[in-house]
């Protein structure tokens, strides 16, 4: 049987039999933690176990760890990081070797929790126009300097036992609104988004794992890019990523429609997986049932990206500090 076409997510600290009855049944692909997720190292460790005891394998599980904004691992169970366009543009031109060391760090944090994904590196291409919702969480604003960060930032997580999810396919730095609650529109062609927005994308088109972006871009097709069977094409086809392309949160406010509809237009456009965040026990029976099994080709990449899962590398904890504050001249983390 091939694995449900959704990663989606638990309401608390642990899961309760109604849940682990229903992952049961419908096999999600994987799971995703939250802040609510997260009490105690031992607790972590034990919600992890209760997925995987309730689909009956080593299923994926991840998180959005960037640092900065958007870490749902906090102290002490976590380094506070600085926002990661803080951290590149202080460590200059040893950007790529500080945030490699960055995200080895980081997926230490989340290995040792049995978190073996996380929502990175994230290379959208910082403008002065991108809202403030995605600014500080880019890497930089040249598209070269990004893909060599975003290279650095995979490897990191791959050396550390975690799968990276390149994100917010195919490109979202253009949107001047926050796609949590609004639909942000791109009104530029191809060539032009090709040689800018899509380009690090294109050049990290070998990693395992994408998340899409909900935002138009108007001169392709009119439909937002997760549902648009255009926008997956082009993804395919002229960034050439081949990896597993699950959708950002089905639930956000740019999208419109029911969770079902939505569920299944992304499906239908390309997609291989829909992710569904923070919803109601009832919303993600709704999400599961309409996601379903996952398609033959989906089903196949999937197996692809989970065999790059490598046991982690070993690392001198003591050693890598030290290096990384070197390099920042000691301005690693939040005050």
């Amino acid at each position: 049987m091939n694995f449900g076409a959704a990663i989606t997510d638990a309401e608390g600290l642990r899961l309760s039999s109604e849940e682990t009855a229903l992952f049961r049944d419908m096999n999600p692909f994987g799971f995703i933690l939250f802040a609510r997720n997260i009490e105690s190292s031992d607790q972590v460790r034990a919600l992890c176990d209760d997925f995987r005891e309730a689909v009956g394998r080593n299923c994926p599980i991840t998180i959005d760890q960037e640092g900065g904004r958007v870490q749902r691992l906090r102290a002490p169970l976590a380094r506070e990081w600085l926002p990661p366009l803080d951290h590149a543009s202080a460590a200059g031109d040893q950007a790529e070797r500080a945030m490699y060391l960055r995200y080895r760090l980081i997926a230490r944090e989340l290995f040792e929790l049995g978190i073996d994904s996380n929502c990175a590196p994230m290379v959208d291409v910082a403008r002065d126009e991108t809202h403030e919702f995605l600014k500080n969480r880019c890497y930089g604003t040249d598209p070269k300097v990004i893909s060599r960060i975003g290279r650095a930032v995979a490897q990191g997580h791959l050396d550390g036992g975690v799968l990276p999810v390149l994100k917010h396919i195919p490109g979202h730095g253009r949107a001047t609104l926050d796609s949590h609650y609004d639909l942000p529109h791109v009104d530029l062609g191809l060539e032009d988004l090709k040689s800018q927005d899509f380009a690090p994308f294109h050049a990290l088109n070998d990693l395992p794992l994408g998340m899409t972006a909900h935002l138009v871009y108007d001169r392709i097709d009119p439909q937002p890019a997760t549902i648009s069977a255009a926008m997956i094409r082009l993804i395919r086809d002229e960034i050439g990523f081949d990896g597993l392309i699950m959708t950002d949160d089905i639930s956000m406010k740019a999208l419109s429609g029911s969770l079902a509809d939505l569920s299944r237009q992304s499906l239908d456009a390309g997609c291989d997986v829909v992710l569904h965040c923070n919803g109601s026990f009832d919303e993600r029976v709704e999400v599961l049932q309409a996601a379903g099994e996952m398609t033959q080709a989906a089903q196949s990449r999937a197996e692809r990206a989970l065999a790059m899962r490598k046991p982690p590398q070993e690392l001198d904890i003591d050693a890598a500090e030290a290096e990384l504050s070197a390099l920042m001249g000691g301005q690693v983390y939040e005050r």
